[in-house]
């Protein structure tokens, strides 16, 4: 496609606001609390906020430069680069792809949880009712309602790989919804893209707001927050602390699938993204920042809630072991009744130990939880425990829902661009780079709870099949070439051979 006749962004505004509304996804909702968490709280912030200027500003003000200086898609820019670097757009578009699976598997989810909170009673709130209607089922009362609506409602997670659980119905049709959505999003390119990003950019943030303001007022939410900007100095010794705040940036960012050059190629030549490099930079690390205040006002919420039931369970089991009045114990005098208790019926006590549960706030707060587990469980379970529970679920899952939209424009037009840049294809890989250990999670129906398992010999060949077939798009890309520019000397050689012998 000629360079002066390629489509522009109607203004740098809606360029940002693309940029924004890639770069804030679901990451910043539930990975980065959940590393606030487990790296000292408020002193995480100093390897991330360093990270951030050492690493994050520049690459994504390196990507903007190439796309709009190019004005091509990876494929393109990284080939008139250098011929031998054309691999590097061919993995990020192959990545791009298998993301755009996950996203919108995460979608799905998000339309699932939102159809069903238009319901008088959360399905999550309470365990269903067995099939004998004599109680409920004994799977979900071992595990919660939250985590057994997640993992056997919604996923149908099975015991094991070799278990086929079938296909989903409800899921497969949430999933072709994701998918058409999307592409009514990118079908005429930027110019419906660039109208659909200023709201899946700016309507998330009204619900953080929302929440926040919600979320301060919820019992205990101080006890959350108050943990999160308490610093524990010492995990900066900790080699992880600095890695994980390096790969939160880079993938929070986006950087490295394409995105970000496929969106500044559609810029004007001369726009000024250096500002706006930063602009996005600091509006991402700070949308991570007020997220996860939000996330740990709802967390304590949840602790508290949950600390304070343990405490009432103790309270009614004392109650009805000891011969004391309905108000002798409080939830706020349990321990001195215990210690009391145990000073003049020591014994007695002493039967009731294995019963006696080990109520304790810090460790409500300090249970670490990251990923879907945070996003589906957590916050299911502290909103079903809210006046108006349905009004909350619908926000927070329309929220997560243009989150995850958002990000999967980026990723679609990171594939859609360089195809656009050429008139036909070259022979590319299909597989893409596929990291991770390779487990996955089943459901153990007698615990109530899902393990971590290890595949099977076919899976971990098929994975190891993925990493090595992903990754040789660039060496191959690099020897195809060397090989072209070999072949083509020679035959140079070879015809100049010839005109002399012939001279």
């Amino acid at each position: 496609m000629a360079k002066d006749a390629r489509e522009n962004w109607e203004s740098p505004m809606q360029f940002v606001m693309a940029c924004v509304s890639y770069a804030v996804g679901l990451g910043n909702v539930w990975r980065f609390p959940y590393l606030c968490q487990m790296h000292g709280g408020g002193g995480f912030l100093i390897p991330y906020l360093l990270m951030l200027l050492l690493e994050g500003v520049p690459l994504f003000y390196l990507e903007l430069a190439i796309g709009q200086k190019m004005r091509l898609g990876s494929i393109g820019a990284w080939t008139a680069i250098s011929p031998y670097l054309g691999g590097l757009g061919l993995a990020s578009v192959v990545t791009s792809m298998y993301l755009c699976l996950y996203y919108n598997i995460i979608n799905a989810w998000s339309f699932w949880y939102l159809f069903h909170s238009f319901q008088s009673v959360l399905p999550w709130a309470a365990c269903p009712v067995n099939s004998n209607r004599t109680g409920p089922i004994e799977e979900c009362e071992k595990a919660t309602p939250t985590q057994y609506f997640f993992y056997r409602e919604t996923l149908n997670v099975s015991p094991s790989i070799e278990k086929n659980g079938g296909i989903h119905t409800g899921q497969a049709l949430c999933f072709l919804l994701a998918w058409v959505i999307t592409y009514l999003f990118i079908i005429r390119g930027v110019k419906s893209t660039g109208k659909v990003v200023y709201f899946t950019a700016t309507f998330p943030y009204v619900v953080l707001l929302i929440y926040l303001i919600r979320g301060m007022t919820l019992h205990g939410a101080l006890n959350g927050v108050k943990y999160m900007f308490t610093p524990k100095m010492e995990e900066l010794a900790n080699p992880t602390t600095w890695i994980n705040a390096a790969t939160q940036i880079f993938f929070s960012l986006g950087l490295g699938f394409g995105s970000l050059i496929a969106f500044a190629s559609y810029n004007q030549y001369h726009n000024n993204f250096e500002w706006q490099a930063i602009i996005v930079s600091l509006i991402n690390s700070g949308t991570s920042i007020f997220a996860s205040i939000v996330t740990f006002a709802i967390y304590g919420f949840k602790a508290t809630i949950n600390y304070e039931n343990c405490l009432e369970r103790t309270r009614i089991l004392l109650l009805n072991s000891f011969n004391l009045a309905e108000d002798s114990i409080i939830i706020n005098n349990v321990f001195e009744m215990i210690e009391k208790l145990n000073t003049t019926f020591p014994e007695q006590l002493a039967e009731l130990s294995n019963k006696l549960e080990d109520c304790n706030l810090e460790n409500e707060l300090s249970t670490a939880v990251e990923g879907t587990g945070l996003a589906f469980i957590v916050y299911s379970e502290a909103i079903k425990n809210m006046p108006l529970s349905q009004l909350w679920s619908v926000l927070y899952f329309f929220m997560l829902l243009m989150l995850g939209m958002g990000s999967m424009l980026g990723n679609i037009t990171a594939i859609t661009t360089p195809l656009q840049d050429f008139k036909f294809l070259s022979r590319i890989s299909n597989e893409a780079l596929n990291g991770g250990t390779p487990t996955y999670q089943a459901w153990n129906k007698d615990l109530g709870k899902t393990e971590q398992t290890e595949y099977p010999l076919f899976g971990q060949a098929f994975i190891g099949l993925l990493l090595v077939s992903s990754v040789s798009c660039i060496p191959l890309t690099a020897l195809y070439i060397f090989c072209q520019r070999r072949k083509h000397a020679q035959r140079h050689k070879q015809q100049h051979t010839v005109n002399t012998v012939a001279a």
